[in-house]
């Protein structure tokens, strides 16, 4: 929250981190569980300056009672949501709850948790740790507006061909060779902007933003892979990039731009030179596997009408 402070602009919030919290849902009749663990972040912008300029803390909401309200609130979800819902439904409260606070921002990142199948059945009550993590920020203001974002962290992906990269700046400086025969490979954090600007207009649905996120995550692999049989071809991670941005846009109205970063993530072919200098040169199949140096490469996508 902004303030003119003695001739000075200053601005202000506070908030608690990596609140981690564990909800289980257990089906009447002794059927299935279902689980999530979150870690929540959440930021206040509230009228509290004079706990800056005249030590008075009247104004705080403390963090341990932002703490202790995501257990509480956790608790009484009755009914399994998704982190999106959960996000809103925080960052309402806290709006709502509190006249000194005009916004709240809560992000959540979902950690892994997949059911697990034995012999091709679902596990009941078992579940083990996946790779790639469902984000999200909801952003509220005190009138009901909205904004949402979710996302993807950590999906890792590769393909050990259909890739190359030609046609390159070269100058004095430039040693990489033009291929049109490459390993492909890169770790996908993508974020998605949707365009409810009220609470009012989010979808009802249950668990309508685990399907979304799900949908997304489908449409970033099969852009990114191309049909099971023969794939498709990649000229540049930044060709690759824009194609799965384009997807996601044209796919899913509700979405009104998307970001997405895609570091070139190197495998590198060895060649070997000997004592008598006889180069034992591997035809494409070993390969050096780095992580850094990595190309970093990173774009948004918007609507016309939008912007991240």
């Amino acid at each position: 929250m902004a303030n003119e402070l003695d001739g000075f602009h200053f601005e202000q919030n506070h908030g608690k981190a990596r609140v981690r919290v564990a909800r289980v849902w257990r089906a009447d009749g002794g059927g299935g569980h279902s689980m999530v663990e979150w870690s929540v972040n959440i930021t206040l912008f509230s009228d509290c300056i004079n706990a800056y300029v005249r030590d008075d803390n009247s104004d705080i909401v403390a963090t341990d009672t932002m703490k202790n309200t995501v257990y509480v609130k956790a608790k009484e979800c009755s009914q399994q949501l998704s982190a999106e819902e959960f996000a809103i439904l925080l960052a309402k409260h806290f709006t709502a709850f509190y006249p000194q606070v005009t916004s709240a921002i809560v992000k959540i990142v979902e950690k892994p948790w997949e059911r697990i199948n034995l012999n091709g059945q679902p596990h009941e009550h078992g579940f083990k740790l996946g790779n790639e993590k469902h984000t999200t920020e909801a952003v509220v203001k005190k009138s009901g507006g909205l904004k949402l974002t979710s996302g993807i962290a950590g999906l890792s992906v590769l393909k050990t061909t259909q890739s190359g990269f030609e046609g390159f700046v070269r100058d004095q400086y430039t040693a990489l060779p033009e291929t049109r025969e490459r390993m492909l490979a890169t770790e996908v954090t993508a974020i998605w902007r949707y365009s409810y600007d009220s609470i009012s207009k989010v979808p009802q649905k249950p668990l309508y933003f685990n399907e979304r996120y799900l949908d997304v995550k489908n449409v970033v692999l099969s852009t990114f892979f191309g049909p099971p049989k023969g794939g498709v071809y990649s000229a540049s991670v930044q060709s690759t990039l824009f194609q799965i941005e384009k997807a996601v846009l044209i796919r899913f109205p509700d979405i009104s731009s998307v970001q997405l970063k895609m570091p070139n993530i190197h495998f590198l072919p060895v060649n070997i030179s000997t004592k008598d200098n006889t180069i034992v040169k591997f035809n494409d199949d070993v390969f050096l596997p780095t992580d850094e140096p990595h190309g970093s490469i990173e774009a948004t996508l918007s609507r016309f009408w939008a912007r991240m």
